[in-house]
């Protein structure tokens, strides 16, 4: 049975555009506040070129302005706008900012495996564990899905925390979060029905917006 119009929630779930850090492989964590490089910065354009006509009721971003840069034109539309911290990036800790290097790019192959093997309460070295990120963003959506009245929200964030969260949304095992794709600027299209208080995928790792462009990271 197909849901009432007026009972679903569209949610337009986007990862930032690129950054420099991206460009060159340098883990950025919720410890770098890093912008939008002119690559990033093509991709929000053409996101919002693509997309701009969309009937967005409310757009929702992480503290960071790469997050927020990213939906730049929807925001100088002048539409609402909330800024929440629980929709950050995961911590790396003390891996933030660092230059790629064989140990460091062993230690995050290495804590991946471990969170795919299960593990997932491991923190990075002075930084989150997975279910540290997921208990952070939980009082987030309560309050997304306590406004049915916002018919449609553009939600802009970071690749693992997407990745944490899309668990939780499809009640998929933590460990299992690698399963959701990601690169620069992708959408996952996602509606709530409220009758049936489950979320559908419409869309994954959707970049049709940028094939005209540069491929991203």
């Amino acid at each position: 049975m197909q849901a009432r119009p007026d009972l679903v929630k569209d949610i337009y779930l986007i990862r930032h555009g690129e950054t420099e850090y991206n460009r060159k492989g340098v883990v950025q964590g919720s410890g770098i506040d890093a912008d939008l490089n002119e690559l990033g910065q093509k991709q929000a354009a053409a996101f919002f070129a693509h997309y701009k006509d969309l009937p967005i009721d409310k757009i929702y971003t992480s503290a960071l302005r790469r997050t927020h840069q990213s939906v730049k034109g929807f925001i100088d539309k002048g539409l609402p706008w909330e800024q929440h911290a629980g929709l950050n990036e995961i911590s790396w800790g003390n891996k933030e900012g660092k230059s790629p290097n064989t140990e460091d790019d062993l230690y995050y192959k290495n804590l991946t495996k471990t969170w795919r093997e299960g593990n997932v309460h491991v923190q990075s070295e002075e930084g989150e564990s997975p279910v540290e990120v997921l208990e952070r963003q939980k009082p987030v959506v309560d309050l997304l899905l306590s406004r049915p009245e916002e018919k449609a929200i553009l939600i802009a964030m970071h690749g693992r925390a997407m990745r944490v969260l899309l668990t939780h949304l499809f009640n998929a095992p933590l460990h299992h979060m690698d399963q959701y794709a990601h690169q620069n600027l992708c959408l996952y299209h996602l509606q709530y029905d409220y009758t049936a208080q489950e979320f559908r995928l419409l869309k994954g790792n959707c970049v049709i917006h940028l094939e005209d462009l540069p491929q991203s990271m």
